[in-house]
């Protein structure tokens, strides 16, 4: 019973019962990511000739779990879907990260509240003027 009411109204985690369904009945799933979700597209023909298209989440809803070949493909950047015609990767290139922010796995600089609040000085440190008396 808790799962059910959880998935009437909890947008934050997953899609809620009504947007299955309105999925369901006005999208088409066109592929899945490596987080998990699910990205879709309009059935019939779209509003200024583009067919609408948007991503349900597995799990919290936070958009920097979208990767940026389907960032691209849902911004109309690309025509075929990553799975389709995966984009070319360069050796420089880093597999894609969600922002880590709150989590403890969040950049925690030296001198950070996080990890003691106190760093080195450094030579671009000043001192405060004080008047001779």
């Amino acid at each position: 019973m808790a799962n059910f009411v959880k998935r009437l109204f909890a947008w934050w985690d997953g899609a809620t019962l009504g947007t299955l369904l309105q999925v369901g009945r006005k999208g088409t799933k066109v592929g899945e990511d490596e987080y998990g979700n699910t990205y879709f597209e309009e059935k019939g023909e779209g509003y200024d000739g583009r067919k609408r298209r948007w991503v349900t989440y597995s799990g919290y809803a936070d958009a920097s779990r979208v990767p940026p070949e389907w960032h691209g493909w849902m911004h109309h950047m690309y025509d075929e879907t990553p799975e389709e015609a995966p984009l070319p990767t360069q050796s420089w290139e880093l597999p894609h990260r969600p922002n880590m922010t709150g989590t403890l796995h969040a950049y925690k600089p030296k001198g950070s509240l996080d990890r003691g609040g106190v760093r080195g000085k450094v030579a671009s440190d000043y001192e405060a003027w004080t008047p001779d008396v």
